[in-house]
């Protein structure tokens, strides 16, 4: 396990979002932890406390901290003084007990807070219901037509099917997330659906005739089970995306004015009012709103999946692109005071971190602030 992945599986249980497996292999991955003797004197107390203030030190300068640094990206002054003060950070630590830096906690004095979010929907079945989905418990919620619907205990639903009979009514689920909230859905045939926040997904609770037809709003990740007599699509702000078996993303929220489609695995077409492309792994096809063509290129799919791997991931881009993802995870309305410079931003930040470990990151290039106030964020310059 990389550092990177270690913090941020570290911060996604300590959010209490990890599954049995998860935590399993994190007690693993610190039992294996070791100081050496040239890290660690009597005067900074017991091994376990210097060892336990150097996770807490971690978790704030390294997962709550970019990958690249998140600095303008035409700043390299900024960028320097990011590293310093990472660098000094460490090195004080060194020379302090663990109690001090544990008491010296930057979070110790913010008096306005706001954690990250977490696994909650809302699933709205075929009659109207509705049923509040959360982290707790594994629990069968009901039986619909031909499927069994299980919430899992690590923010998954799954349907089953339990009948290979015809149903004469086809019979559709739609599962929501709000502000603040993800999910996992695992379709009758087997095609994970990973929602972002503020994203909806409606879906037959079991797929019949020809073809398998989702409608999306927002934001989701698709892992699709292959049927080749059976090819699956995705309907979304005016654009049809069919598959066979593949793995992509979109990204597609009423606010945004592109929709974006990343495709990692396979291939898509992609088709909306006689405009037409066919993706190849690793590109990236963006269509904005009013315009009649695509626009293919070959990106870092990472970036695209960061918010399903637990992160954020920016590149080269601007502040309010970001607050609005912000906006989106935390459940906060932003507010600008003055004029915020037309600046890229770029780097990669853990999205279990409380709101302002993101924002202090930002701070540290010089050029941006921000108020926090209820669940309210000002941005200044």
């Amino acid at each position: 396990m990389t550092p990177k992945e270690y913090i941020s599986l570290y911060e996604k249980c300590n959010a209490g979002n990890c599954t049995v497996d998860e935590k399993k292999l994190l007690e693993e991955y610190q039992d294996n932890f070791e100081l050496t003797e040239g890290e660690w004197n009597a005067g900074m107390g017991t091994k376990e406390e210097v060892r336990s203030a150097i996770y807490n030190k971690l978790q704030k300068n390294i997962g709550g901290a970019p990958v690249r640094k998140l600095v303008p990206a035409r700043y390299w002054v900024a960028a320097a003084s990011v590293i310093l003060a990472l660098s000094v950070s460490l090195l004080l630590f060194r020379d302090k007990k663990a109690s001090e830096v544990r008491t010296n906690n930057p979070t110790a004095y913010i008096k306005h807070d706001i954690l990250p979010g977490g696994n909650k929907a809302i699933l709205t079945l075929a009659n109207g219901s509705k049923i509040i989905l959360g982290n707790s418990g594994r629990i069968t919620l009901t039986n619909q037509g031909q499927a069994t619907i299980n919430k899992l205990n690590n923010g998954q639903l799954v349907y089953s099917v339990n009948s290979k009979q015809a149903q004469s009514t086809t019979l559709y689920n739609t599962a929501t997330t709000p502000k603040g909230g993800q999910y996992e859905v695992v379709l009758s045939d087997g095609t994970k659906v990973w929602l972002n926040a503020a994203s909806s997904l409606k879906y037959p609770v079991v797929f019949s005739g020809n073809e398998r037809h989702v409608e999306l709003t927002g934001e989701a990740y698709f892992e699709v089970a292959k049927n080749k007599k059976m090819p699956f699509s995705v309907a979304v702000k005016g654009t049809s995306i069919q598959v066979l078996g593949t793995h992509f993303n979109v990204m597609a929220y009423d606010d945004d004015s592109n929709m974006i489609t990343t495709l990692l695995e396979g291939s898509v077409k992609l088709r909306k009012e006689g405009a037409e492309t066919l993706l190849k792994p690793g590109q990236q096809a963006v269509l904005a709103d009013g315009q009649a063509n695509y626009r293919v290129s070959e990106v870092n799919t990472d970036e695209a999946v960061a918010w399903k791997n637990g992160y954020f991931i920016f590149d080269n881009e601007n502040i309010q692109s970001i607050m609005k993802r912000v906006a989106r995870w935390y459940d906060v309305d932003v507010k600008y005071n003055g004029a915020v410079k037309d600046q890229d931003f770029g780097g990669a930040v853990s999205r279990f971190s409380n709101v302002t470990e993101l924002l202090k990151v930002l701070e540290l290039t010089g050029t941006i602030h921000f108020k926090i106030e209820g669940r309210a964020i000002t941005v200044m310059p």
